[in-house]
């Protein structure tokens, strides 16, 4: 299976792995699996960095290619077609992320599995996205 994992789960998986449920782990750690990080992710940390909004306990935002990398995990870059027919995902009234939802594009076009802990991205299941 093809996993993009979100910028949440991949920072847990750095710094707080105990926060990701056992099944999500197993996953994660299934040498079948391939664990993919979008390349946006690192943009939205380094931006959350830079307003303090966000701690890495040492580690710039620069690093944290080569620590996905040491992990496993690959950097996927999304690219201009699916960043131009970005338009086509409908809004979704409690969900407005542009990091999140240009990844959920991505995984619905590309079909891949997006693994978040985050419930808001249950409205795009209806839309074709597959999560875990």
């Amino acid at each position: 299976m093809k996993y993009i994992i979100d910028t949440h789960i991949f920072l847990w998986l750095v710094f707080n792995p105990e926060k990701i449920s056992k099944e999500k782990l197993q996953q994660l750690e299934d040498p079948e699996n391939t664990i993919y990080i979008a390349s946006i992710s690192f943009w939205e940390i380094s931006i959350k960095f830079n307003l303090g909004k966000l701690d890495l306990q040492g580690i710039t935002p620069e690093e944290l290619p080569d620590v996905a990398a040491e992990m496993g995990i690959l950097v996927l870059n999304i690219d201009e077609k699916t960043m131009a027919s970005f338009y086509q995902l409908e809004k979704q009234a409690k969900h407005k992320d542009p990091f999140d939802r240009i990844i959920i594009w991505f995984c619905i076009t590309h079909q891949y599995i997006l693994m978040s802990q985050d419930d808001k991205f249950q409205s795009y299941i209806p839309l074709g996205l597959l999560t875990v």
